[in-house]
């Protein structure tokens, strides 16, 4: 293994929450080197408008994303089934290479309610401790919503979100979101241009007693130069959003908001295709010293650094410290342990409507084009009686009518044949749809751990998930589900399909990429990987960024949060830590 200079930090992935924090620590007078495992992306080379809208090779072959061959997890529904690899990504997708995940999102961008960050808290003051069943290991933050804000707002005038403020500095806003907590400014820009699905779906909510309002987006609404003067242009609407990269600088990501900026910093070094294989420590194992990496070719390489910052994706950067052998890994039947506790995932479920007297133009969409209701979010609603806790946004969004797979059919058509060739033709137009993205809580039997049989491609073991769909959200899913029928039927569907969320989580279709957990935020070393800083604990030289800090999953999108966490971080690096290195920046 060969030793190279040290630098003042090295960052492991360089995706969202690594190139805000390579940007920021550079801005400081720091020397910082990117460490990412897959190759580079840059939209004018790899993104061209001519091949970027290629749905054989993006939306079906996953070429963005990262191959099982390179890293892959083992999954189990719980502990007394033996876990099985993934040999085929299929109900998340992990990005691969600079810009991450942040490459292929759809763009939906979220602040989460204040209650969500003292969750346990809220529900035990609002409803007595009976209300959270045994077993369900949810948790606070040690952190609040309007401790947050402030980093919120940098993230979203970073990107240009597109959306309508309902709630100024306390003042509910017309036509936005009544139940979001304080904003201190507008969003960047207005809200983005809606189509017909959603005008029917504004009027039906509307009339039902719910509060529709557009969907924070990073698709770009107009014209957008963010604070570091990097500009983004406007949407075209191409539908080729999800699983796809923009060639047209008009959805946020690292490559549009941040790296044009950060590559031309002297101070800031980007190798990749350069996998990290482990953190080294100190002998006493309270600092980090730097990483072991491995290049293309094989070779083993040292990376001295006097700080650690961990950007990769939430599994991958769970696996790094369980490997790295830093924190006290989870066991599940003691409940003690933080490394791998609390994982959570997104439950989400979806009504159909087939129309006779409608057309849509579901090809004309982008990732977060839609309108949405928070009427059954969070703890919005009373959940007396009800038997779950969490809930949902609902949303109508046309991100993609793509001629492969987007092919909806009423209930009862055949799966192939004529009769569904030309169920397809007739309904291609008539059909939209609605959509809810539910929380999950935590549970002491849902965590992430080594996998005791299967290895990876460098000899370390792989990363083991054990999840399922608790009772909690199997409810929670019914009832949400439920109250999207009517809503459908308001704008005037023939017929419906709803398709609620069940207990027996599968690993094959795809349902979402928001993987949360692990390395869990808090106030508490012994409960906690984390503080409000995303520094370790236990190595207050090293800083884990991203939603591995979620201590359970609210009913959004995680990536506002990660990119907030991701500047409060930050902020905590650069005004306090660096005047005195080395010392946590809270107190146990």
């Amino acid at each position: 293994m060969r030793r190279l200079p040290r630098k003042d930090a090295v960052i492991v992935g360089l995706g969202w929450t690594g190139a805000i924090l390579a940007h920021e620590l550079c801005q400081a007078g720091l020397d910082v080197v990117a460490l990412e495992r897959g190759p580079w992306h840059d939209t004018s080379t790899d993104f061209n408008i001519g091949t970027a809208p290629d749905e054989l090779r993006y939306g079906v072959r996953n070429q963005l994303f990262s191959r099982p061959s390179q890293d892959t997890v083992t999954a189990r529904n719980h502990s007394g089934q033996r876990a099985l690899p993934i040999r085929n990504w299929g109900s998340f997708l992990p990005g691969n290479g600079v810009g991450g995940a942040g490459v292929h999102w759809n763009g939906h961008t979220w602040r989460f309610m204040p209650s969500d960050f003292r969750l346990r808290s809220h529900l035990t003051e609002r409803y007595g401790a009976g209300m959270i069943p045994e077993g369900m290991t949810i948790a606070d933050w040690g952190l609040t919503y309007e401790e947050l804000e402030p980093y919120y707002d940098k993230f979203e005038y970073l990107c240009g979100i597109a959306g309508q403020a309902g709630n100024l500095k306390g003042q509910i806003q017309a036509g936005g979101n009544p139940f979001e907590g304080a904003r201190s400014r507008p969003y960047p820009t207005p809200p983005m241009k809606m189509a017909h699905a959603q005008s029917l779906f504004s009027r039906a909510a509307t009339e039902l007693g719910m509060h529709p309002f557009p969907l924070p987006s990073a698709n770009m609404s107009q014209p957008y130069t963010n604070p570091l003067g990097v500009t983004m242009g406007p949407c075209t609407y191409c539908g080729f959003c999800e699983r796809f990269a923009c060639a047209n600088y008009s959805k946020a990501s690292a490559q549009t908001t941040v790296l044009p900026v950060l590559m031309r910093h002297p101070g800031f070094e980007a190798r990749t295709e350069c996998e990290v294989s482990r953190i080294l420590l100190s002998p006493d194992g309270k600092t980090a010293t730097g990483v072991v990496y491995v290049d293309a070719l094989g070779q083993e390489w040292e990376q001295p650094a006097d700080m650690v910052l961990l950007c990769a994706w939430q599994l991958w950067n769970v696996r790094l410290l369980l490997h790295s052998k830093i924190g006290r890994p989870y066991d599940p039947s003691t409940g003690e342990g933080v490394i791998g506790k609390n994982y959570a995932y997104q439950c989400n479920s979806s009504v159909t409507g087939f129309f006779d007297d409608q057309l849509f133009n579901s090809f004309a969409g982008a990732g977060a084009l839609g309108m949405t209701c928070d009427d059954y979010q969070a703890d919005v609603f009373d959940h007396s009686g009800l038997g779950f806790v969490g809930g949902a946004n609902i949303a109508c969004t046309t991100y993609n009518a793509r001629p492969i797979t987007a092919r909806p059919v009423p209930p009862g058509t055949p799966r192939w044949g004529a009769a569904w060739k030309k169920a397809t033709v007739d309904n291609y137009l008539r059909a939209t749809g609605l959509g809810s993205q539910g929380s999950v809580m935590s549970y002491r039997d849902a965590y992430l751990d080594l996998d005791p049989t299967y290895k990876d491609r460098l000899g370390r073991p792989l990363l083991r998930m054990t999840f399922d769909y608790h009772e909690n959200e199997v409810k929670m899913s019914a009832y949400l589900t439920e109250k999207m029928v009517p809503i459908m039927r308001a704008m005037g569907a023939k017929q419906i399909n709803a398709a609620p969320k069940k207990a027996g989580w599968n690993v094959v279709p795809y349902q979402t990429t928001h993987n949360t957990g692990g390395a869990i935020i808090g106030d508490n070393p012994r409960t906690s990987a984390i503080n409000r800083y995303s520094q370790m604990w236990d190595v207050p030289n090293l800083f884990v960024l991203g939603a591995s800090a979620f201590p359970q999953n609210a009913g959004y999108n995680p990536t506002g949060t990660v990119g907030a966490l991701a500047y409060l971080a930050a902020d905590g690096i650069t005004n306090q830590y660096l005047k005195n290195a080395g010392r946590p920046l809270v107190q146990a």
